[in-house]
């Protein structure tokens, strides 16, 4: 089966400009902390996930694809964070983040101003650092 979720060529400013206000303005934010901490520009990956780097994956079944080391997406009810639970101490992070949910492999966040921002840019950091040694 085909990976459904790939880097596309629409501009991140683009997508952004199409969100509420509030969504729009806490992407915006969090494109400038995802990009300072990852050193790397902003990606579309399909329709609505903004993307940091890539890495490859294989599953022990034989899937493989390619995924964001880092990225969010802005959804209407929830910020969706990808990637920040895998390394080594991020649980110990994300008990210090604030008001969360936890999904398999999604930290979901109803504001980005209720949430600690340095805690969050520890997590990124920590994540991108596990994503880009493997």
């Amino acid at each position: 089966m085909a990976q459904k979720t790939l880097p596309t060529d629409v501009p991140v400013e683009d997508f952004l400009a199409g969100l509420d206000a509030r969504r729009a303005s806490e992407g915006g934010e969090l494109v400038a902390l995802f990009r300072d901490v990852t050193g790397e520009e902003p990606v579309m990956w399909g329709p609505s996930i903004i993307g940091f780097g890539e890495y490859e994956y294989t599953y022990a079944s034989g899937h493989s694809g390619v995924w964001p080391k880092a990225g969010f997406s802005p959804r209407k009810a929830e910020l969706s964070l990808y990637g920040l639970q895998t390394a080594e101490g991020a649980i110990e992070l994300l008990d210090r983040l604030g008001p969360h949910r936890r999904g398999v492999d999604c930290v979901y966040v109803r504001r980005l101003d209720a949430i600690d921002r340095d805690v969050l840019r520890e997590l990124v950091a920590l994540s991108w650092k596990h994503y880009s040694s493997h």
